[in-house]
């Protein structure tokens, strides 16, 4: 691990490291942004990430305090998280689409000085303001690229009316310092914040965009998930920020037919993707028309990709998928597959830099072939959860994340996902891990998308139920021939004992199926 480490300076701004130090690099005219019938170069980015800082001085943002960025995605998200982190402040990235209620509880827990949104969601933040002791600074509203720009009292044009327009100085903060607090992508619907200093984005990026795979200057890349999402934000921001690249963006849900749109009007070189989508735009009936030759290749993260889903892409569209795992705790992707050297089913190896192993229960390292909860450490490691020091004892030891994911390495260093420690389920005695009969599920033609959960059954026993999105419109005897199918094919203990086939499934604050809503749904008195 020692020999790959990034050298990095003691004094390190993200703000510096991927967007001041393009145009000192004689970049400020490259495009940066690519954005509905417009684009932005570096230097455009720049002056508006600046005006951004200025009316965060203005409205008494200080250093090491926590900002709220709550945009969609475009050219204003870009300017305010840039504009946050030059000013040494802490950038704290919500999902737009937070529910009030759930809009009131992260401002209680992040306690943020200044909260940055779109003026149609001020009043939301509004309401959480007057209800807590926090957002002394207010709001900041930006409005959207053509959306209304009326210089009301909490507008970023109202700021920099008194703010001047003197240079912006770079904090010059430690590589140590909080940047970024992300919030874990778990699936109980819960969320923790995730405290992320400046050095982890330099370190990931440097080992795993641009040694890795090869992130370079002529690089477009396009992202499902959203920026506010650490998925997104290195792969679709940072990266190719870092090597003088441009970045798609537009704030539209990522629909199959949008995605089909976006690749065909600015012809990205990279698309970052998830299994959900993935299996979406290969059963779309418009699949085989579609023009992706310009993709060098795709990424897959946030959920397993079972090898069907892999073929099944590789066949539709001829373009090279790498599927890996990476966590808000270490930031991004740490195992991956390699250009060239994709091997399906498999998160492909560590990242150079990297080091993972395989623990038991009392964090042994196991043999290879050995099913056991993945260990990983690197210069990427978080400094824990904010509030949650018993669960940061349990998965910060020493220099090592301890992670909730179970894995099998094999002796070429290749790593397959086996579920999470707190979705196995224990079914008479013998454990099942959900991603296996997820896997067998998904091998049936008629299933687009499921989840296996372990829930109690009437009698009280802990047994394995089914969920599944279907393709087309669900036949009847559909849950009868599902259950016969898992039954021909896993172990008898191991096939699901109720199909429950749904419409949509409920979803995290990441777009992750909320496993925590599916158990609940059968274990309520009233589940049918």
């Amino acid at each position: 691990m020692g020999t790959k480490a990034v050298t990095l300076p003691e004094t390190l701004n993200l703000a510096d490291h991927f967007l001041a130090r393009r145009l000192r690099a004689g970049d400020g005219d490259r495009v940066a942004l690519r954005l509905a019938g417009r684009s932005l170069t570096y230097g455009e980015v720049k002056g508006s990430a600046d005006d951004v800082s200025r009316a965060l001085l203005a409205r008494g943002v200080r250093r090491e305090e926590r900002v709220l960025l709550v945009l969609p995605d475009g050219a204003e998200f870009v300017a305010a998280f840039f504009g946050i982190l030059q000013i040494g402040a802490v950038a704290v990235m919500l999902n737009p689409g937070l529910r009030p209620e759930e809009v009131e509880s992260r401002v209680a827990y992040v306690r943020p000085r200044l909260a940055v949104v779109e003026p149609g969601a001020a009043d939301a933040y509004r309401r959480a303001a007057s209800a807590s002791p926090w957002l002394e600074g207010g709001l900041l509203t930006i409005p959207s690229s053509g959306g209304d720009g009326a210089a009301d009292a909490d507008s970023l044009a109202t700021a920099l009316a008194s703010a001047g327009d003197g240079p912006v100085a770079m904090a010059p903060t430690h590589r140590d310092d909080p940047a970024v607090w992300l919030f874990s992508g778990g699936t109980t619907g819960h969320p923790k914040a995730v405290v992320q200093s400046h050095r982890s984005f330099a370190n990931t990026t440097e080992l795993y965009a641009v040694r890795t795979l090869g992130y370079g200057p002529d690089d477009v890349t396009l992202s499902v998930p959203k920026l506010f999402f650490g998925y997104a934000t290195g792969s679709n921001l940072l990266f190719p920020f870092a090597v003088g690249g441009s970045s798609v963006l537009f704030p539209d849900p990522p629909t199959v037919e949008t995605l089909f749109e976006q690749i065909a009007r600015h012809r990205p070189t990279i698309f970052i993707a998830v299994p959900t989508v993935i299996g979406r735009m290969v059963a779309h009936p418009d699949a085989a028309d579609q023009d992706l030759s310009c993709l060098r290749f795709a990424t897959s993260a946030g959920e397993a990709l079972p090898p069907s889903l892999y073929d099944a892409w590789l066949r539709t569209f001829g373009v090279e998928l790498l599927d890996g795992l990476g966590t808000a705790e270490m930031w991004h992707v740490f195992l991956t597959n390699r250009p060239g050297e994709a091997r399906p089913g498999t998160l492909g190896r560590a990242v150079d830099g990297f080091e993972i192993k395989v623990c038991d229960p009392d964090g042994n390292p196991m043999p290879d072939g050995s099913v056991g909860r993945l260990w990983v450490r690197g210069e990427s490691r978080a400094d824990g959860y904010w509030q949650a020091a018993k669960k940061s004892t349990d998965a910060f030891r020493g220099e090592w994340f301890a992670s909730s994911d179970l894995v099998c390495r094999d002796d070429e260093g290749y790593v397959t996902f086996c579920g999470r420690s707190d979705d196995a389920i224990k079914v008479s005695g013998r454990w099942l891990v959900p991603a296996e009969v997820e896997g067998c599920l998904l091998g049936h033609s008629a299933v687009a998308e499921c989840a296996v959960v372990g829930a109690r059954s009437p009698e009280g026993l802990l047994k394995p139920y089914a969920f599944v999105l279907p393709h087309d419109a669900a036949e009847d005897g559909l849950e009868d021939e599902l259950k016969a199918y898992a039954l021909g094919r896993l172990q008898a203990y191991k096939h699901p004992r109720r199909v429950l086939i749904l419409d949509a499934f409920p979803r995290t604050h990441l777009g992750k199926v909320d496993r925590g809503k599916l158990r609940a749904s059968v274990e309520s008195p009233d589940a049918g």
